[in-house]
């Protein structure tokens, strides 16, 4: 008589941090909501979305649609129509270019600006909500990508420093003492006034070489501890190199860590770029940033066209807050103490 056994396998790390973030209703719905900007990026990105977002479609600071035009605006986009301008009978070649201008009208029709736009204009005639959903692209890109550059450079200089210690972690301290000791935005905008360039990727740069220090703290703590528990030892103990040791055992270990901190840095990062596109030291002109509306908002501001700084701001709020809140859930899920 034989007896049949059946073992069942323990669920992983993972799998218990994400039957965690399911039974949390916010942090889903935060994740929604930072999914859905993803999204909006990727569409961005392809063009398939706010590709036209430069084009003049309403008259200047026409306002948002739920408010109406008023008899200025209107008078505005009336006077913007083409009209037909009759020849001046002393000029000689004054047929000839009622003909051209005849011929530029039937290959480039113009097209009357609207009144009114679902949330108004900026000063170009620009379609707010566009201009929006393509500076949202350019400002989510750089906190993602400054975030992995900064996670990256921390995780790199921590398990260095932590394994190793010594004189290897004497000299990764010294580094981080001399960063952690000039407060963070005069770091940023130091290394700003350095490169002398305006671009998408300077802001990475200058976001990633100066926000490693918080990753790289954490990152050190976990390998000092893990390098003296018994899979390390073991694994040294069949042979395996310090390398691999490091990022081949210690690493998936402490990956989630890593993960946490990225998405804390993402958020901060994105209002790094708002502060320094304000500042002056952010993308260069012909592209659009948060950051950038809100510098051209600051003067609009004072002539009472209120909607370019409402939208930018009403998105990144948006997109901080669901990203801090699903930072928060993802912290206590991948938390091994929490039941």
């Amino acid at each position: 008589m034989t007896i049949a056994m059946t073992t069942t396998r323990a669920p992983g790390l993972w799998a218990l941090a994400w039957r965690r973030l399911r039974a949390d209703r916010i942090a889903m719905a935060a994740l929604g909501v930072v999914a859905a900007f993803l999204l909006m990026v990727l569409l961005s990105a392809t063009g398939l979305v706010a590709g036209d977002w430069e084009e003049e479609v309403a008259v200047n600071y026409a306002p948002p649609t739920f408010i109406g035009a008023d008899a200025q605006t209107r008078a505005l986009a009336a006077a913007q129509l083409p009209r037909e301008t009759p020849p001046n009978a002393f000029d000689p070649l004054a047929a000839e270019l009622a003909e051209l201008k005849a011929q530029v009208r039937a290959s480039h029709p113009a097209t009357p600006k609207a009144s009114t736009l679902p949330f108004g204009a900026d000063k170009w005639g620009h379609d707010i909500v566009k201009k929006t959903i393509k500076g949202g692209e350019t400002s989510i890109v750089v906190g993602l990508v400054a975030a992995f550059v900064a996670v990256a450079l921390g995780t790199l200089f921590g398990a260095l420093s932590g394994f190793f210690g010594g004189l290897v972690d004497d000299l990764f301290n010294w580094f981080y003492s001399i960063f952690t000791s000039i407060p963070s935005i005069l770091m940023i905008l130091t290394v700003a006034a350095v490169l002398q360039q305006k671009g998408v990727m300077t802001i990475v740069l200058i976001l990633g070489l100066t926000g490693w220090t918080g990753p790289y703290r954490l990152m050190r703590a976990e390998y000092i501890k893990h390098k003296a528990r018994e899979y390390v030892m073991a694994a040294d103990a069949i042979g395996a190199s310090p390398w691999r040791r490091m990022f081949g055992h210690i690493l998936p270990n402490v990956s989630h860590v890593a993960l946490v901190q990225m998405s804390i840095l993402v958020v901060g990062f994105i209002k790094a770029e708002v502060i320094l596109s304000f500042l002056g030291f952010g993308v260069p002109v012909g592209v659009v940033s948060w950051g950038s509306m809100l510098n051209e908002a600051q003067n609009e501001l004072i002539l009472g066209k209120w909607w370019q700084l409402a939208a930018a701001a009403s998105a990144m709020a948006l997109l901080v807050t669901a990203f801090s809140l699903f930072a928060d859930a993802l912290r206590d899920a991948l938390d091994p103490k929490l039941k």
